[in-house]
């Protein structure tokens, strides 16, 4: 297997070499606040039959998409046989398992309804899927990866002992699941359960709701390197010991007044990690990113004023150190406004905003102006002025009940759409969505292919170790094109809905010394991650990024 690997990186290796033209800038370009070419657009699928309102990526490099089940029929049906064996809402499917390699999709079969739900990839790779709307409220589905066709959700319909209906799941250090909040659900509990006591009670879910409505649904969460847990909804954020059940300390409140949680959605990630010190034992920082939303009052005004007034979003973004003793929020302003975006890290520490509309609130038909362009947030850029940048757009609205992430070839699946009760599509200007496409980051351009490098071998004894040492082997097309400028990364794959990219992380390795092989060939000694506070075990997509440029991910378990 590693021989074929390495046969056919090194064809490429040489093809590139003669074929490929020399370029004037090898770097990727940066342009302030200017609407680029960066970027591309292809469309996969017209229609998948469901729109794609949960989605998340598998170590085998399949993506399970799913809807809810109460809309009708969808446009995909079950096989005859399931259909007549299962007990399911119709015979239509409502959840599907799409192949990234072949762009192929298969349905799958949901026994309750996921409508708004959450979910988390465990230790072993299976997507633990948590509550939804109805019977499915208190449901945990498990759906495990296998490379025939005969995988398919497997469901516990009383697990849980709240409902969850708009909850925010995290896998932990010890590869237990925290599935925090939801409508009404002021109260969090653990996959799999704890002995003795199951559920318990958190006052600061019940603080943050405001009455009539809420913008504290899907709260953000993010495991950070000291083993608590930063949770922020509405306004507020707090650093929580889920171990001990108490709050460590309260961080200010997010200046500008603008509320960034369901339905007046906004997104957060952490952004990347760096683990590159001498000792990557001491104290590694993080930082919180916070964007969009929309102002208070925002969802009464659109959802039950008639005629209906679509306020404008939020346009700023709020960053956090959350590691400082005293941290402050430090605003930004994005280049337009916006609710409803997907945030996702790209493997070169880039974030890309995808997604959303510039007025109005999450929500039936609660938003109008679909922002087409995506946005690159540089937050390594010196310059605050220089941070932002808007990129080509689509042509398709990804509106309420759209969903996004990472694929390990660097592009992002986007699909998803429905802000329409059932499914709609006469509707006008924003139709039930039902087609799949992939944004390609500037990063894939043709131009910059004689600097990226391909992956051939991973030394690894097994499993990726806390606190080991590992090599990495690699090429770079362009002979002398290296300048010993490379990182290795890793990136947990999320669970993507509602603007909510759960367990999304980067970490940045110690890379300890790179050895030249040959012409093109390169051999990093690489740290692997120190302990599971800054890295939950699990699979990541291993990326390595020279000049800017990463490679196609390899897939490692830690």
């Amino acid at each position: 297997m590693k021989e074929e690997r390495f046969k056919k990186n090194l064809y490429a290796v040489i093809f590139s070499f003669f074929f490929l033209c020399s370029t004037s800038d090898l770097l990727l370009p940066r342009s302030p606040l200017a609407i680029l070419t960066g970027g591309r657009w292809d469309l996969l699928q017209p229609s998948i039959g469901i729109s794609a309102m949960h989605m998340q990526l598998l170590h085998n490099n399949k993506v399970v998409i799913f809807d809810r089940t109460d809309y009708g029929p969808s446009n995909l049906s079950l096989p005859s046989q399931t259909c007549r064996n299962a007990t399911v809402f119709d015979c239509s499917a409502h959840s599907l398992l799409y192949d990234v390699a072949s762009n192929t999709f298969r349905p799958l079969t949901l026994q309750s309804d996921t409508w708004c739900s959450s979910g988390s990839l465990n230790a072993s790779g299976s997507l633990i899927q948590t509550g939804g709307y109805g019977v499915g409220e208190r449901a945990v589905r498990i759906f495990t990866p296998c490379e025939g066709v005969s995988c398919d959700w497997v469901e516990n319909r009383a697990y849980l002992s709240s409902r969850r209906w708009y909850s925010t799941n995290q896998i932990l250090p010890d590869g237990r699941i925290i599935i925090v909040g939801g409508r009404r659900a002021f109260t969090y509990e653990f996959y799999p359960k704890n002995p003795g006591k199951s559920v318990f009670y958190l006052r600061f879910l019940a603080e943050t709701r405001d009455p009539n409505e809420e913008n504290n649904l899907y709260p953000f969460l993010h495991l950070l390197p000291d083993g608590n847990l930063f949770i922020f909804a509405n306004r507020r954020s707090i650093l929580f010991d889920f171990v001990n059940h108490r709050i460590v300390k309260e961080f200010p409140e997010i200046p500008g007044g603008d509320k960034r949680n369901y339905p007046s959605t906004g997104s957060s990630v952490l952004l990347p990690l760096f683990l590159t010190g001498e000792n990557n034992r001491s104290k590694v920082s993080a930082e919180v990113l916070v964007c969009g939303g929309s102002p208070p009052g925002a969802f009464l005004k659109a959802a039950r004023t008639i005629p209906r007034i679509f306020v404008g979003a939020s346009r700023t973004c709020g960053r956090l150190k959350v590691t400082d003793p005293d941290p402050i929020w430090v605003m930004e302003q994005m280049p337009s406004p916006r609710v409803m975006p997907d945030m996702l890290l790209l493997p070169n520490g880039d974030v890309l905003i995808i997604n959303g509309a510039a007025n109005g609130t999450a929500g039936w038909e609660d938003a109008t102006n679909a922002v087409l362009n995506p946005i690159l947030y540089l937050p390594n850029e010196p310059d605050p002025t220089r941070r932002f940048e808007i990129l080509a757009p689509t042509r398709i609205p990804r509106m309420y009940h759209s969903a996004s992430l990472l694929l390990s070839d660097g592009r992002v699946l986007i699909g998803g759409s429905n802000p329409h009760r059932s499914y709609n599509f006469t509707a006008r200007p924003y139709p039930t969505e039902l087609s799949l496409e992939a944004y390609l980051p500037r990063y894939l351009d043709p131009q910059y292919a004689r600097v990226r490098p391909s992956v051939l071998t991973v030394e690894l004894a097994g499993n990726m170790m806390y606190g080991k040492s590992f090599s990495v082997t690699f090429v770079i097309p362009a002979f002398g094109m290296f300048d010993g400028g490379v990182s290795v990364r890793l990136v947990a794959p999320p669970f993507s809905t509602h603007s909510t990219a759960m367990n999304q992380r980067l970490l940045v390795l110690r890379v300890r010394r790179v050895a030249q092989l040959s012409a093109f060939a390169y051999k990093a000694d690489v740290d692997g991650p120190t302990n599971s506070y800054v890295a939950p075990p699990g699979y990541y997509m291993m990326f390595v990024v020279h000049r800017g440029i990463p490679s196609e991910a390899v897939w490692v378990k830690l």
